[in-house]
């Protein structure tokens, strides 16, 4: 049993020295000094020692115990020490090698677009104002002189959230002009700019989902020709000095007279081309005399104040300010489109 002791802790501390990881050393402490140890193997054989021998064997084998928990603690620490300085040297920084290059991102050209006008028509005293992408129709339709069963409402029909149709996706930011109507003071002068929901089919110049600008300005004495300055000022603001613009009539149920306004082909310079469909002309926007029954339905008199609504597309806007030949690249999020401005 001596012969024993002496074997196993030559051999376990021989083994203990060489042990690289903390794995390998709670390994060899099992092996050695657990439950099923070969050192816990060997006390069992105390049982066959004489009275005169188990002491004597007994010290030996604490000795032998001793000596391998310390060794085993010894190694731990060296172990921890090779493992910190082999992590310090893989994690090391070269700080002589050059750093990477941040890519910083900027304003999407929409969003320019968006705030060149927002400045334009503070400039002028206007008041921006926000509101709710889920709409009522009430607002969206009725009170814009535009009833249930009006043609109007199926071009721009849009996306309901109840079987009566009167909750919607807004599909247009006239709404907020009800709302300034309800809510504000008058003179009133708003701009709502904001998403818009509609069944339009993709293509160069139509997404079912865009952005638009609504203006409106109600005082005593405004006429048509105050809309027709202020869209063109607006325009040469965005555009340059001498942007071509035409007028031509059309039917709004909330405005009266109603026209739109085009800009020319920024792609063709008013030749015709896929852009503009052949035209040379871009539609911009629709806008025109607020009609004397959606004033009344908000408590004004038309036979004393009077005011001009528009609503300009945001996403056109961008194109002809940018020169972008497709819509559809706005949305798509291609970093080499994008970069470019």
């Amino acid at each position: 049993m001596k012969e024993q002791l002496k074997l196993l802790r030559e051999s376990s501390l021989s083994a203990i020295a060489e042990a690289q990881t903390g794995e390998e050393l709670e390994a060899l402490r099992i092996k050695y000094l657990g439950k099923k140890g070969e050192l816990t193997a060997i006390l069992k054989q105390m049982g066959k020692l004489s009275a005169e021998e188990r002491p004597v064997m007994g010290q030996l084998a604490n000795e032998v115990r001793n000596a391998l928990e310390a060794s085993l603690e010894e190694r731990k620490s060296a172990v921890s020490a090779l493992m910190l300085e082999k992590r310090l040297a893989d994690e090391a920084i070269d700080v002589t090698i050059p750093g990477k290059k941040q890519e910083m991102g900027h304003r999407h050209p929409m969003y320019t677009a968006l705030d060149e006008i927002k400045e334009i028509f503070i400039g002028m005293g206007f008041t921006i104002l926000d509101g709710p992408e889920v709409e009522l129709a009430e607002l969206n339709f009725d009170r814009l002189n535009a009833e249930e069963g009006h043609p109007s409402r199926d071009w721009s029909d849009t996306f309901y959230f109840d079987e009566d149709s009167r909750v919607m996706l807004r599909s247009q930011t006239s709404p907020m002009q009800v709302r300034a109507m309800d809510t504000m003071e008058l003179p009133i002068r708003i701009i709502a700019p904001g998403r818009v929901y509609r069944k339009d089919e993709v293509d160069a110049t139509h997404s079912p989902m865009f952005h638009q600008i609504e203006g409106m300005a109600i005082d005593k004495g405004i006429t048509m020709a105050d809309l027709k300055g202020t869209l063109n000022t607006v325009v040469e603001q965005l555009y340059g000095k001498g942007t071509k613009t035409r007028f031509r009539p059309h039917h709004f149920p909330f405005t009266e007279p109603s026209c739109e306004m085009d800009v020319q082909c920024h792609k063709c310079g008013g030749v015709g081309c896929p852009t503009c469909k052949g035209e040379g002309w871009i539609e911009l926007l629709g806008a025109g005399m607020i009609h004397p029954r959606v004033l009344e339905m908000a408590g004004i008199d038309p036979n004393v104040y009077s005011g001009w609504a528009f609503g300009i597309g945001l996403e056109r806007t961008a194109m002809r300010r940018f020169k972008i030949a497709d819509l559809r690249l706005i949305f798509e999020n291609d970093v080499r489109f994008l970069e470019q401005f």
